[in-house]
């Protein structure tokens, strides 16, 4: 079995004349805990957006466990077991916490037609979505509809929706974006405890958690790969330094 779990390989993505990602190439390593970063309008985006199938490159192609998905629909993907998180909350407001992840369950679990009966009817959704609203430290606000909850606890709910469907790769796109700083601590915990056997590419601008999570990392700059290694090497790099950690920010502080 092949130690790759996702490989990019040559992604080129032109908009007219823009070339927003060039011959871009990653491979992510089974249980791998990777993260892509670099400076707004680096490519980040649409590079997730190649990878989940919302774009479809200008050449390339991508392969998921051995097989070729640079052309399969993006609920075809998570099918397939990638599966991504967003920058912005796509949740429903009027759901609860356990009626969204019994949804989300039911759906993996191919009984998504019957969510029209009581919850609770079916043990063993119920059992998952309990078992997810205690590893996501939602179980107090379980019953709440999702509206109410606070920032911080709305970014968890999605990350457990996205694991609720069952996940061998995460596409985690910065989680802790808008979080309010009493609120980040109980996110970066949970990331950080996220299954070793799920692998996850981590989008993100905060390099507390990049560097706390991270064992392997890619840095993009204008569209293209600047240079990859692990966290150590990375930030000892003087031209990730000059480009985007730059000297005298937070990032100094890791290397």
């Amino acid at each position: 079995m092949s130690d790759t779990v996702l490989s990019a390989q040559g992604l080129v993505m032109r908009f007219g004349g823009i070339v927003a990602t060039h011959d871009v190439t990653l491979d992510l390593r089974r249980g791998a805990r990777h993260a892509l970063i670099g400076p707004n309008g680096a490519g980040k985006t649409t590079l997730i957006n190649l990878l989940t199938g919302m774009l479809t490159p200008t050449s390339g192609r991508i392969v998921l466990e051995g097989r070729d998905i640079t052309r399969l629909a993006p609920h075809r993907r998570v099918a397939q077991g990638l599966v991504r998180t967003f920058q912005i909350n796509q949740l429903f407001d009027s759901m609860t916490p356990l009626e969204t992840l019994a949804l989300v369950v039911s759906q993996r679990r191919g009984v998504a037609a019957q969510w029209w009966r009581p919850l609770g009817s079916d043990a063993a959704v119920v059992a998952r979505a309990a078992e997810l609203l205690a590893q996501f430290r939602l179980t107090e606000v379980a019953r709440q509809p999702t509206r109410e909850l606070a920032y911080g606890k709305r970014r968890l709910l999605e990350i457990a929706i996205a694991l609720a469907c069952e996940p061998r790769v995460l596409l985690l796109d910065e989680p802790v974006a808008g979080v309010p700083a009493g609120e980040r601590e109980e996110l970066l915990q949970t990331v950080a405890a996220l299954p070793a056997d799920v692998s996850v590419l981590l989008i993100e601008h905060d390099m507390d958690l990049v560097f706390s999570f991270a064992d392997r990392m890619t840095v993009l700059v204008n569209g293209a790969v600047l240079t990859e290694g692990s966290p150590e090497e990375i930030a000892a790099d003087p031209r990730v330094k000059a480009v985007y950690l730059g000297e005298g920010t937070e990032g100094t502080a890791h290397g």
